[in-house]
């Protein structure tokens, strides 16, 4: 019950911090301007209310005793009343009263008026309307065989303290809510840089315009995520410098064993090694592949089903189907999406005699979908190829030499873009590759 009950507050609250923080502020401002309004109301605005309407309802009724006083000019008495108590008067005689009382059970100035009015003068005997008109109260009461119509000013029976205790209690409050956003920007800002720098650097973009910023505790965290991403760039560079070195120490004898197989009189020996020395050399271009630096290519923004048709041109390949949708733009790093594609499409024409490519849009995401009809991976290995050096031992890739990088590099590519790679059992009943990437 109370996870339930937990999680139903979560969903509720604000996923952002700004808003949260802004939710702190607001909440407690906003309870205590109703619990004031709250007061105000019922001590005050109400009961000066009630007694306002009191007094009306006391003149009408003395109105009403010096009419029926026989030796009282009427309507000198109407126009006395009309002149001094602000009463504007009508006699309907002979009229029948048959209205029926339409009361807003919300409004106060209702309220109060039908309490007094049945207090006077019992039920149905009064009428009365707040809507009629914009600034006056219409009130009918039954007299003998018609009745009178009183037509008196709102402000006989409310108070516009009203209006200016509202006006005093809104416009600080909106002030204060105002510098509290203000405040909480300023606060939330740096906290909200040092995600968009961290998020960079995970997609490996250049991050080199960050600045620690904020209070304390967040300076302090800004510190350490520069410490760390100097670390880890130090280390990317120290491997690519290791193995570039290691190369380059190593193309030169794999160059001096191809000249020296050149001499060789036994074609097949020599056939043999230079398959082995091939393979040697292939390897290694993977290896390097495998380490070299992200870093060093700019975003762009160009569009991916033009890089696609010229990755599967370059193919000459009849068996390779294709079904893009055009004009797709999207903001990354063409020659390392190049690389990743170029990986997936050599490993599919490894195994398969035939390719299908898709490319669609949908909202914000792109989908690109490559399936062939080779013999596939087990389910229980689709996590597992993904990591470096990585090798099948059954099924797809016994036959083949292969070093276990092209899927490592390719997931690396596409989840530096903020995208997601994935692996299913293919229509053609072999391996189908699904690549979401944002736009």
């Amino acid at each position: 019950m109370f996870y339930g009950l937990n999680k139903f507050v979560k969903n509720l609250l604000p996923k952002r911090l700004f808003y949260r923080a802004l939710l702190i502020v607001a909440v407690p401002v906003i309870l205590l301007q109703l619990l004031v309004t709250i007061v105000f109301f019922d001590s005050l605005w109400i009961k000066t209310n009630k007694g306002m309407t009191r007094a009306l309802v006391s003149e009408i009724d003395t109105f009403i005793v010096a009419f029926e006083n026989e030796d009282n000019d009427k309507d000198y008495l109407i126009d006395l009343f009309s002149i001094y108590l602000d009463l504007n008067i009508k006699y309907f005689q002979d009229k029948e009263f048959n209205f029926k009382l339409n009361e807003r059970w919300f409004s106060p100035i209702d309220r109060s008026l039908r309490r007094e009015l049945k207090s006077s003068m019992g039920n149905n005997k009064f009428w009365f309307s707040s809507t009629d008109y914009v600034e006056l109260i219409n009130i009918r009461v039954k007299y003998k065989n018609g009745y009178f119509e009183f037509l008196v000013p709102k402000d006989r029976v409310t108070s516009s303290s009203a209006r200016l205790f509202g006006l005093w209690i809104s416009v600080p409050a909106i002030f204060l809510i105002f510098v509290a956003m203000i405040f909480l920007k300023n606060q939330t800002r740096p906290i909200t840089n040092l995600a968009r720098a961290a998020e960079k650097f995970g997609r490996g973009e250049e991050v080199d315009d960050y600045r620690p910023s904020g209070a304390l505790e967040i300076r302090q965290a800004g510190y350490e995520f520069d410490k760390m991403r100097k670390r880890i760039l130090r280390h990317l560079n120290q491997r690519s410098e290791m193995l570039s070195g290691i190369s380059h120490d190593l193309r030169t004898p794999l160059t001096r064993m191809k000249l020296q197989l050149s001499f060789i009189n036994d074609k097949e020996i020599s056939l043999k090694l230079s398959e082995d020395v091939n393979e040697m050399e292939k390897m290694l271009n993977e290896y390097l592949q495998f380490t070299s630096s992200a870093h060093s290519e700019k975003n762009e923004i160009f569009d991916l089903s033009k890089l696609i048709h010229q990755i599967l041109n370059k193919y000459e390949n009849e068996n390779i189907s294709k079904n893009l949708s055009e004009n797709i733009m999207i903001n990354g790093r063409k020659n390392l999406l190049k690389r990743s594609l170029n990986n997936i499409i050599d490993n599919g024409l490894k195994y398969a005699k035939k390719i299908n490519v898709e490319l669609n849009k949908n909202g914000k995401n792109i989908f690109l979908i490559i399936e062939d009809d080779g013999p596939g991976i087990p389910i229980s290995e689709y996590e597992n190829v993904f990591k470096p050096f990585y090798k099948i031992d059954k099924g797809r890739g016994e036959t083949k030499s292969s070093v276990g990088l092209g899927l490592s590099i390719a997931s690396d590519i596409i989840r530096s873009h903020g995208g997601n790679i994935k692996l299913e059992k293919s229509s053609l009943n072999g391996l189908g590759v699904k690549i979401f990437l944002p736009v």
